[in-house]
């Protein structure tokens, strides 16, 4: 694998956890009826899938190019 899909993958590693991390947060939250609280980090978690998503598509890109099929 290259470098660019290696890194791409662990791009996506990481705002996949971020993403879990203010999905739970948003539970307690929602759990202690701090429903702003709660939006926010389900906000916040969305945007960080988002991210991810982008670079498991760059990751699959880079692995193309590198084996030249598009």
């Amino acid at each position: 694998m290259s470098k660019k899909a290696a890194e791409h993958h662990k791009k996506a590693a990481e705002h996949f956890t971020h993403a879990a991390r203010h999905h739970a947060d948003a539970a307690k939250h929602h759990e202690a009826g701090n429903h702003e609280k709660a939006a926010h980090h389900a906000h916040t978690a969305r945007s960080h899938v988002i991210h991810a998503r982008g670079h498991s598509d760059d990751a699959v890109k880079a692995h193309a190019e590198e084996h030249g099929k598009k």
